[in-house]
């Protein structure tokens, strides 16, 4: 293999990829990026067999080939480069060279035929869709995601695509995120998926707000092409989580006694102050809803208290109801309204976050101590 490439384009690639590669791998090859170089592109490719990053960049390719090598070297070295121009060239022993300018390194790495082989799924149930919707709809869901290893269906979001509506759901358990949007999906490429966190945070990372997203589902593999309007295009592959997702509808209350309007801005910061005055002990704050106000407060033995009050425009029953502040902070954090709606029914029913758009958020309360 013997290539010329501009340091940009390499960058860029290698950036797109190399955030798959755990720095605790049992395999060598796991370690490296797959390098191969046909045409008038080199393609880059790294996995760690569940989820799996490609990215193709343009070079000029005097002899097409490939190699592995150490990415996070290679990337380590490239980005520290003065020269924007680099030349690769590999020999028969895996030993790339890399020459820059006044700089010269020799990198070992491993046979091509070592890399695990990625499979494309060759699936009919495509859909194409703006990143900048999926973006939206991701980064309104991925927190709620459960980290309980146990419970394995809950690692992931659930997508559903049916009948030109596309439903995406992420709980643990003690909180539910659930958005869904109008989309054009052919009846061919209906179905319910869940897709893994580790492939969900690849995409939170790579989506931008502009280009298309061309997504296929196969039995048990999901492939996502990321075409933006400028840069190189991505290809992620990922395994499916396999099991049936539990039924997330059950658990929206079908009433509400009291709804509360709220401007997003003034609830999030007053609750990041209380929530520095909660220890792992006592990791509680109260919401207090009077006539025309909402009064926060956070009492910790250990620690101290916190106590924040926001004129509300409220005219219902007096209700206190105590929540986890990191459950409310997050869902916060992810909109971009000014007005957010806090539905109550009583102290003990969970409550529910809602925006004017297609967005809700279902919170279970801590018992009042």
């Amino acid at each position: 293999m013997n290539l010329t490439i501009a340091k940009e384009q390499l960058i860029s690639g290698l950036q797109a990829v190399q955030n798959i590669v755990g720095s605790r791998t049992t395999l060598p090859i796991l370690s490296n990026v797959l390098v191969k170089a046909e045409g008038s592109r080199l393609e880059l490719t790294a996995t760690d067999l569940d989820v799996s990053v490609s990215c193709s960049v343009e070079a000029s390719v005097k002899k097409a080939g490939s190699t592995t090598i150490p990415v996070k070297k290679f990337f380590g070295i490239v980005r520290e480069l003065s020269s924007q121009e680099l030349e690769l060239a590999t020999d028969d022993k895996q030993v790339t060279s890399l020459s820059a300018g006044a700089s010269f390194y020799k990198i070992r790495g491993l046979a091509s035929e070592e890399f695990p082989p990625i499979s494309q799924s060759k699936d009919d149930r495509k859909v194409v869709l703006p990143q900048e919707k999926i973006r939206s709809m991701m980064k309104k869901t991925s927190f709620a995601i459960s980290t309980d290893e146990s419970r394995y269906v809950l690692n992931g979001i659930y997508v559903s695509m049916k009948e030109n509506k596309l439903t995406m759901v992420a709980t643990d358990g003690r909180r539910l995120a659930l958005v869904d949007e109008e989309v054009d999906i052919p009846d061919s490429a209906g179905g319910e998926y869940i897709i893994p966190a580790k492939a969900i945070n690849e995409l939170n990372r790579l989506l931008t707000d502009a280009g298309q997203i061309e997504l296929r589902f196969g039995e048990n593999q999901a492939s996502m092409k990321l075409k933006p309007e400028k840069g190189p295009e991505v290809r992620i592959t990922t395994k499916l989580i396999e099991g049936n997702y539990p039924n997330y509808r059950q658990v929206i209350p079908s009433e509400t006694k009291e709804r509360v309007t709220l401007s997003r801005e003034e609830l999030l910061h007053a609750l990041k102050r209380a929530e520095i005055m909660t220890s792992d002990k006592a990791n509680s704050v109260k919401l207090a809803f009077t006539k025309n106000n909402l009064a926060i407060t956070a009492n910790s033995p250990d620690v101290g208290e916190a106590r924040e009050s926001i004129a509300i425009n409220y005219k219902g029953s007096d209700v206190t109801v105590a929540f986890n502040p990191g459950y409310l902070i997050e869902p916060l954090n992810a909109l971009a309204d000014e007005e957010i709606f806090f539905e109550l029914i009583d102290d003990l029913s969970p409550g529910v976050l809602k925006i004017n758009g297609p967005f809700l958020y279902v919170v279970m309360p801590m018992r009042l101590s």
